[in-house]
């Protein structure tokens, strides 16, 4: 099973887009978003874009939780969990979290394989004991490339994929 992790897209459609369409040629099966969607339209173009589940955390830019759970309400494969998630899937124990600070912590406890988390927008994958802490960067690409990660439950190995350059 393959996951793909995103975060702060920012309301950058046209990197979403590219990253949305590179999770399908990757064959994810499930979608994570680390949170700053920012605008609740973005919801649905994830939606539209990823036919498999579909999970998202809130951050600190998304501002109307309110339009955002009735956007999501139309579509049964995403879930809106609010500030954290635990999920699993393919065998692993995986939390989902907007902040660095909390994410390393949680990494730490030692009950998870995966940790993603966003919010600084910077790129970073490393391994804490068992588990691996992933920030797959920004979708927006103000501070640096774009990019995305997959990661592998069976192998449990992670692949940051860029979006290219600046845009």
């Amino acid at each position: 099973m393959k996951i793909a992790i995103l975060a702060d897209s920012h309301d950058t459609i046209w990197n979403l887009d590219k990253a949305l369409a590179g999770a399908s040629e990757a064959a994810a099966d499930v979608l994570l978003h680390c949170g700053d969607l920012v605008a609740p339209f973005i919801v649905a173009q994830i939606a539209r874009s990823f036919a498999g589940p579909i999970h998202i955390v809130e951050g600190n830019n998304d501002g109307d939780g309110r339009l955002q759970q009735q956007v999501a309400a139309d579509f049964s494969h995403v879930t809106l969990h609010g500030p954290y998630a635990e999920l699993e899937f393919g065998g692993r124990k995986i939390a989902l979290i907007h902040y660095p600070e909390p994410a390393r912590r949680i990494a730490q406890s030692g009950i998870f394989d995966l940790v993603c988390y966003g919010h600084n927008h910077l790129q970073n994958w490393e391994r804490i004991g068992a588990c691996l802490l992933i920030n797959p960067g920004e979708v927006m690409g103000r501070y640096g490339a774009p990019s995305w990660g997959l990661y592998d439950c069976e192998s449990h190995t992670y692949r940051l994929q860029s979006l290219g350059e600046l845009n």
